[in-house]
């Protein structure tokens, strides 16, 4: 039998819709309530902030919905993504395991992001909307979505978390090769921004403030609309078919995952990857089990309260109840600033609260021994965030090992590591800190939370 690595898709095999796991969930999603009133949102509420399709999305409980065509032929430019098979890592793990991963790196800006990038450019513009604000973290999604504005004639503004700004240039650069215009968050740009400096002029940020600069900028021009790269149920559904893909590659490998593994800050390329292995699950046809990973510094689903609580940090964003550390926590400098959201998404959160997904944290150096060891046995270096997959992956390889029980291992490789060196310089050179957030300071920034 011939030793296969790579499992490929035809353009003509990709997915054309989206799946939406809302009307799947073992119970329904709590409702999303308006930040003065605390009663249910309206559609007319979210009107400032988004377009209507996306709305509709948002609050839909239909099980698949049409992927444009236009989007679709934006994405033949990189999908469908290539599922590989980890078989020089089972070699040098001395494990029994069969790891398989799927690709995102391929897309034009390194990660998964455009894949909801896309199609928000696009219901955006088919609504007359001229310019998209947003917050970004790493940078991954600030350069998706300048990305695809630039590709459907829309301005494009990025709030960066400062840290971020300072520490990836470069990913600044992309944007703004884009023809976005970048700025660091918080700034003087905003009264969000201006309120943080005040209290502290040197802070370092955190996506929660971003989030409340660019949606400020948003409803303050009605030819404006915000976009989140995360969180929302809009933005996980796009990002399914990495999930619809990966299930018809997996028919063509003869196999199917038994752990299914991805970091999360929001939930996106997590989402994006398992919510149709979980329908197969719910459905009662396989028993995966799966398994969501996130930094010790920023350990939303494992030591955060699932309670409501606004998405940004200065509460002009509707009220999601999610798992949360606190609307006003500032995370501390990690390198993986997509991970670091005080949030979760509320599609997660309700699956993890009825124990389909379980979650698990790591700190700093352990995740990039793990992306160096994937590094030297696959040839990709991954983006810090993906590392912390990788980690996890490794991790159930080894068990795998020492139980003497073989297991199919999938993980989301959501992104590469190319802009990232800074941190593998800091790794290998020794600089990098363990940073766990300490219980206190969680306890201390949920006496914040809103009384709903």
């Amino acid at each position: 039998m011939t030793e296969h690595y790579k499992y490929l898709l035809s353009e003509d095999e990709m997915p054309k819709t989206w799946y939406n796991i809302a009307p799947d969930l073992p119970v329904p999603l709590p409702p999303v309530l308006h930040p003065v009133t605390r009663q249910p949102v309206t559609p007319d509420d979210l009107a400032p902030l988004f377009p209507m399709a996306l709305i509709e999305q948002e609050v839909s409980l239909e099980r698949y919905i049409e992927i444009p065509k236009p989007v679709l032929d934006v994405y033949r430019q990189w999908r469908p993504t290539p599922l590989f098979r980890a078989r020089r890592l089972e070699k040098a793990l001395d494990t029994p395991a069969r790891i398989y991963y799927k690709y995102e790196g391929v897309s034009p800006v390194g990660s998964h992001k455009p894949n909801t990038a896309v199609a928000q450019a696009f219901y955006n513009k088919q609504e007359g909307v001229r310019k998209l604000t947003t917050e970004t973290g790493a940078g991954q999604w600030g350069s998706a979505l300048s990305m695809a504005c630039a590709f459907f004639g829309l301005e494009c503004q990025v709030f960066m978390v400062k840290i971020s700004y300072q520490q990836k240039p470069y990913r600044r650069s992309v944007m703004q090769i884009f023809g976005a215009e970048v700025i660091p968050s918080p700034s003087d740009r905003t009264e969000a921004g201006r309120k943080v400096l005040a209290d502290d002029p040197d802070s370092p940020g955190s996506l929660g403030i971003a989030i409340s600069e660019a949606v400020e900028m948003a409803v303050s021009d009605p030819s404006v609309k915000y976009s989140l790269g995360s969180v929302l149920n809009h933005v996980l559904t796009h990002q399914t078919i990495i999930g619809e893909e990966a299930l018809l590659q997996f028919q063509k490998a003869d196999d199917y995952p038994d752990v299914v593994i991805g970091c999360v800050g929001g939930g996106s390329n997590y989402a994006g990857l398992a919510f149709p292995f979980i329908r197969e699950r719910l459905a009662g046809r396989h028993e995966t089990r799966f398994i969501a990973v996130e930094p010790t510094a920023c350990p939303t689903l494992t030591k955060g309260l699932y309670a409501y609580d606004f998405g940004d940090t200065v509460g002009m964003t509707p009220l999601i109840k999610m798992h949360t550390l606190g609307h006003n926590f500032v995370p501390p400098g990690i390198h993986a600033g997509g991970l670091r959201y005080h949030g979760m998404a509320p599609l997660i959160c309700v699956l993890y609260e009825a124990g389909y997904i379980e979650a698990r944290a790591y700190p700093q150096n352990p995740v990039f021994k793990a992306a160096v060891e994937f590094a030297r046995a696959e040839g990709i270096i991954p983006a810090p965030e993906s590392a912390h997959a990788v980690k996890a992956a490794i991790d159930e390889a080894i068990a795998a090992r020492e139980e003497g029980r073989p297991r199919a291992i999938l993980f989301n490789l959501s992104g590469h590591g190319f802009l990232d060196l800074a941190a593998y310089d800091s790794y290998l050179a020794g600089r990098l800190e363990d940073y766990e957030y300490p219980a206190e300071a969680v306890q201390e920034a949920l006496k914040s939370l809103p009384t709903v």
